[in-house]
């Protein structure tokens, strides 16, 4: 540890020596590589973001599902698809 450093630490403890080893260590780890913070705090957000916008779709799907008509029930009642009929060789 070189003496700029010892002397912050010195005056920050306010002279305890015992601690400043410690303190230093974690002074020079908490401010090391800024890139690597800015990239953490991007995937919180959009970890943040796309749990956002997951539960904001199941929100909305039962929501949709909740606010039927007596109608919607019936809506394909009278539609005949081909695959009722077999395939066929």
């Amino acid at each position: 540890m070189d003496s700029l450093s010892q002397q912050w630490v010195m005056m920050c403890s306010g002279g305890n020596s015992a601690m400043s080893e410690n303190e230093a260590a974690e002074h020079n780890t908490s401010t090391g590589h800024p890139a690597l913070r800015a990239i953490g705090w991007v995937s919180v957000g959009l970890g943040i973001a796309a749990v956002g916008l997951f539960v904001g779709r199941e929100l909305r799907k039962r929501y949709q599902f909740n606010h039927r008509t007596p109608y919607d029930f019936y809506a394909n009642a009278g539609a005949q698809t081909a695959s009722e009929f077999g395939m066929g060789v």
